[in-house]
């Protein structure tokens, strides 16, 4: 998991995500609607389903997901978004994944750009850092929701590929290919999950110490702040002395 469980583990323990709620509502909204201009059934359309079920465990309003679905499906007017992801080096070489969903390309990769420089990275070109990353699926389950023994027989059998823990609960990982049928298999059990997702993981890790980890946490921070950037992704790592330090 690296950098995705510390950064979700500092943002947590700092009220982050209720700090930006208002601005995470403008990202589920851009998600649903991209996902809807492939159908508005979510039973047909996976890719909405988690978008709607993203927003469901955010708190986000009911009329506010049909707004949003209507838009995708050209029954409201909305803006037309293109998906884009931009690669970067933070500090310390760390490897930065931003998945973005933008009206404006150009606007949007100027201040991404910004945003790499004035924390210490720069932004790169399209390859330079994505050979690092596998394109998994990811489900979050909280601590205490089952025990790590049923939760990997249920994942393994569905076609999961490992059972990861920390500090918040477990880690579901799985291909993309299996991602719908991991998912089932996990709701079938009663087993709720946190999150659910296809991401990009990384391959192998850079250590960071606590100067190093603050300033990479400033950039996704800033990163994260964008309204076009849906996801930041990176393949840092932290002791969980240094992670408790950066979570005070």
């Amino acid at each position: 998991m690296a950098g995705h469980s510390h950064w979700a583990n500092i943002a947590h323990k700092k009220g982050r995500y209720d700090q930006k709620r208002g601005k995470l509502f403008g990202k589920l909204s851009k998600a649903i609607i991209v996902a809807a201009q492939r159908g508005g059934d979510p039973a047909a359309n996976l890719a909405l389903r988690y978008a709607i079920d993203r927003a469901k465990k955010s708190s986000m309003p009911a009329d506010t997901i049909e707004r949003a679905i209507k838009k995708g499906t050209g029954e409201l007017q909305a803006d037309n978004y293109e998906q884009v992801l931009y690669e970067g080096y933070g500090p310390g070489g760390v490897a930065v994944l931003c998945d973005i969903l933008t009206e404006n390309r150009n606007r949007t990769a100027g201040e991404v750009r910004r945003i790499f420089d004035i924390h210490g990275g720069n932004l790169g070109s399209t390859g330079c850092v994505a050979w690092m990353f596998d394109r998994r699926g990811l489900y979050a389950v909280k601590a205490g929701v089952t025990d790590e023994d049923t939760l990997m027989e249920i994942a393994l059998d569905a076609g999961a590929l490992d059972v990861t823990t920390d500090a918040g609960g477990f880690s579901v990982i799985c291909p993309p290919e299996t991602f719908t049928p991991v998912g089932e298999a996990l709701e079938k059990a009663g087993i709720l999950t946190e999150s659910a997702e296809i991401t990009m993981l990384p391959q192998n890790t850079v250590e960071l110490d606590l100067e190093m980890g603050r300033a990479v946490l400033a950039l996704i921070d800033a990163l994260e702040d964008n309204d076009d950037i849906q996801n930041v992704m990176s393949n840092f790592s932290v002791s969980e002395e240094v992670l408790a330090e950066l979570s005070k």
